[in-house]
């Protein structure tokens, strides 16, 4: 029989072996931020923020 408190084996994990704690939390930051949802690709809104701004569209008063 198998002893329910028999510490010889490894806890399943997937944390890498001689990581350091800010290794750690660099790779659970990472993780976390990967999970978060991400924007629609393409669309209207992508393709004018890829044009970005025409030069004086934020002074009309210099434009006749």
């Amino acid at each position: 029989m198998t002893d329910p408190h028999d510490e010889t084996e490894t806890p399943a994990t997937d944390e890498p072996a001689g990581e350091t704690p800010a290794q750690k939390a660099l790779r659970l930051k990472k993780a976390k931020l990967d999970a978060r949802p991400k924007p629609p690709r393409g669309g209207r809104f992508q393709r004018e923020q890829a044009a970005g701004v025409t030069p004086g569209a934020n002074r009309p008063w210099t434009h006749k």
